[in-house]
C-alpha cells in the first residue's frame, strides 16, 4: 500500500494541476475580470464557510488580527483582478510564465518583512530573472499590457504570501481564508457600487448579474474546485510533505497551464521560441534560488 507521504505527493501534484487549470477557466469564461474575480470569492467564501460549520471550527478572531486580514482580502482581490486581466490581455502562456515571478518578488520582500539581510544569491537570481523578463518583453510586444499585468499580479501574490506566512501561527487557515475572500468580496463591492452612480452603465448593473449557463458552471468549478477544494486540500496534504517538496511542485503550475493552454486553446498559445527560453530562465531561477535555500537550511539545521 502506498505510505501517507506518497499519496500526499501525487495528490498535491493533482492540486497544483488544478491551479494550473484555474488560468483556462479564466480565458474560457467570457465575463470580464471584475464580475468574475467577484463571483469567484463570493461562492468561494460560502464554500469556505460550509466547511467550517462542518469541521465546527470558531470564527472568532482578534480585532488586530481582522484588520490585518481586511488588507490581505483585498490584495488577493486585486492579484486576482489583474492575473484575469492579464489573461484577457495576453493569453494563458504569458500569464503563466509571468507569474512565475512571484517567487522573485517574494525573495526581494522576504527581508523587509521579517527583517533578515539580503542573501548575495538571492540578487544574482534577481538579476537571470530580469534578463528572461528582458527575453519575453523584447519578442512579445503586442503583449505588453498582459505581460504588465501579470507582473503586478506575481508581485502582490508575492505581498500576499509573506502576510499569511505571519498570520498563519494566529489563526486556522480556512478561518482566515474564509475573512481574506470576505473582505475581498466587500472590497470589489464597494468599488462597484461607487461605479453604479458615477458611470452610467458600469457596476452592479442588470447585464451583471445575466451570465451564460456555460459561465455559470465555469464559475462554479472556479469557486468550488480550484479555490475553496484546492485551498483545504492543500492544507491537509502539507502535513505529510517538506517545505522543500512543496515549493518544487508548486512551480510546476505555470508548465502544465502552458501544457493544457496548448492543448485546448491550439495556435492561439503558440508562442515564439525566444518566449519559451525567456520562460525557461525564470522557471529554472526560482527552482534552483529553492534548492539552493533548502539546502541553506539543512546546514544550518545540522549545525
Amino acid at each position: 500500500m502506498p505510505s501517507d507521504k506518497f499519496k500526499s505527493y501525487l495528490h498535491f501534484h493533482f492540486i497544483v494541476f488544478i491551479w494550473g487549470f484555474t488560468a483556462i477557466l479564466g480565458a474560457l469564461i467570457s465575463i470580464d475580470a471584475i464580475p468574475l474575480v467577484w463571483y469567484r470569492m463570493l461562492l468561494a467564501s460560502f464554500f469556505i464557510l460550509g466547511w467550517i460549520v462542518f469541521k465546527r471550527k470558531q470564527l472568532k478572531i482578534s480585532p488586530q488580527n481582522i484588520k490585518v486580514l481586511a488588507v490581505a482580502g483585498i490584495v488577493i482581490a486585486v492579484h486576482w483582478l489583474t492575473f484575469f486581466g492579464a489573461i484577457k490581455a495576453s493569453n494563458v502562456s504569458i500569464t503563466l510564465a509571468l507569474m512565475s515571478t512571484g517567487a522573485f518578488f517574494t525573495s526581494i520582500l522576504e527581508p523587509i518583512f521579517y527583517k533578515r539581510k539580503l542573501i548575495w544569491y538571492e540578487l544574482v537570481f534577481g538579476t537571470i530573472v530580469i534578463i528572461g523578463l528582458y527575453i519575453i518583453f523584447k519578442v512579445e510586444t503586442e503583449y505588453l499590457l498582459g505581460i504588465g499585468l501579470a507582473l503586478c499580479s506575481a508581485f502582490l501574490s508575492a505581498i500576499f504570501t509573506l502576510i499569511n506566512g505571519k498570520m498563519v501561527s494566529k489563526a486556522d487557515s480556512a478561518v482566515i481564508s474564509f475573512y481574506e475572500l470576505g473582505f475581498g468580496v466587500v472590497g470589489i463591492s464597494l468599488y462597484l457600487l461607487i461605479m453604479t452612480f458615477v458611470a452610467e452603465g458600469s457596476g452592479f448593473t442588470a447585464d451583471f448579474f445575466v451570465l451564460s449557463s456555460m459561465d455559470w458552471v465555469y464559475i462554479g468549478v472556479l469557486a468550488s474546485v480550484c479555490t475553496a477544494y484546492a485551498f483545504i486540500a492543500s492544507v491537509m496534504v502539507m502535513r505529510h510533505l517538506s517545505p522543500y517538496t512543496i515549493m518544487l511542485t508548486i512551480n510546476l503550475e505555470p508548465v502544465y497551464g502552458i501544457i493544457l493552454a496548448y492543448f485546448i486553446f491550439g495556435n492561439k498559445e503558440k508562442m515564439s521560441t525566444e518566449f519559451y527560453l525567456g520562460a525557461v530562465v525564470i522557471v529554472s531561477t526560482v527552482i534552483l534560488n529553492g534548492i539552493l535555500k533548502n539546502r541553506k537550511k539543512l546546514q544550518q539545521s545540522a549545525h
